[in-house]
């Protein structure tokens, strides 16, 4: 029924597994910060998008400006960028969301939608909305040629760099004391306060951590993805998709469905195009007709 070649089926499964990476990433940032702070971040994507930015200027204009000894490479922008963009999402948290707390979830979404908004707008009107492109590092240029296909080696590590990330955070946040004391900080802080666990700065904290896995995952996309003020906004409809089928505040579902997801994206887009843009929604709405807590969530 399909003639499918060898080499366009390795492309796509690439392409859905590169996309999954970036949906994992995205997800469990926002699987975090809602499974612990109970805050619908809507400023996700804005801030991914700013990280790509930031990775940009660094690399491009900050040279112009003050000379080539301050060009900040991509492997410097992969350690400073993600760590600026949590520092912001922390001044936001202290400033804004902590006044929200004891609030419906809904004043939590419009603050960050409108803080997205904001920074998006702050973008356009400072680059435009073509977008800019990012270099491949030196390092990683080139790639692998297979008899089946042929794999950049920078998207090779975008891929085991994202599985790594995702393994890491997932296994600080279920496995260790750390994510022991995060979660029942959010069931029960008047009881982990009072042996003396400073639950304003863990949930401070553990918001810029969310924050930063977008910084992250900007930076890496960078190079790959045009660089433009909407990147983080189109990207960010897949994503909340990919929490809800996954399960709201379930990191292990976040990243499982965020891979699936993107492999099947992909292999749409080869069998039938037409369908790849809703195929996640499609999904999504079994999902929520059949398991209303997700794939990976508990049923209250």
């Amino acid at each position: 029924m399909f003639d499918i070649s060898m080499q366009s089926l390795a492309a796509q499964l690439l392409v859905g597994l590169i996309n999954g990476c970036f949906y994992a990433m995205l997800s469990m940032g926002l699987a975090i910060i809602f499974g612990l702070l109970n805050i619908i971040n809507f400023a996700h994507g804005a801030q991914f998008m700013m990280a790509a930015f930031l990775a940009w200027i660094g690399f491009t204009q900050l040279p112009q400006l003050l000379g080539q000894h301050v060009q900040v490479n991509f492997w410097l922008a992969l350690l400073v960028v993600p760590v600026l963009v949590a520092a912001l999402g922390i001044l936001l948290e202290k400033t804004l969301l902590k006044r929200l707390y004891q609030l419906d979830h809904l004043y939590g979404l419009l603050l960050t939608f409108g803080v997205s908004l904001v920074l998006e707008g702050l973008f356009r009107h400072y680059y435009g909305i073509s977008g800019v492109s990012y270099e491949v590092p030196e390092l990683l240029s080139g790639g692998i040629e297979f008899d089946f296909m042929y794999l950049p080696l920078y998207r090779a590590f975008v891929v085991v760099a994202a599985l790594v990330i995702c393994f890491v955070t997932w296994f600080l946040f279920e496995k260790t004391k750390l994510g022991a004391l995060l979660r029942a900080g959010t069931e029960n802080p008047s009881l982990l306060q009072a042996f003396g666990v400073n639950i304003p700065l863990m949930i401070t904290l553990t918001y810029g951590f969310g924050v930063g896995l977008a910084g992250l995952a900007g930076v890496m996309a960078a190079p790959i993805m045009q660089i433009n003020p909407l990147m983080g906004a189109n990207l960010l409809n897949v994503v909340f998709a990919v929490v809800v089928i996954g399960g709201l505040g379930s990191i292990a579902g976040a990243v499982a469905s965020g891979l699936l997801l993107g492999i099947l994206e992909g292999l749409t887009k080869l069998l039938y195009p037409e369908a790849s843009t809703v195929v996640v929604f499609v999904i999504m709405a079994v999902v929520l007709l059949t398991r209303p807590a997700g794939l990976f969530g508990k049923e209250k």
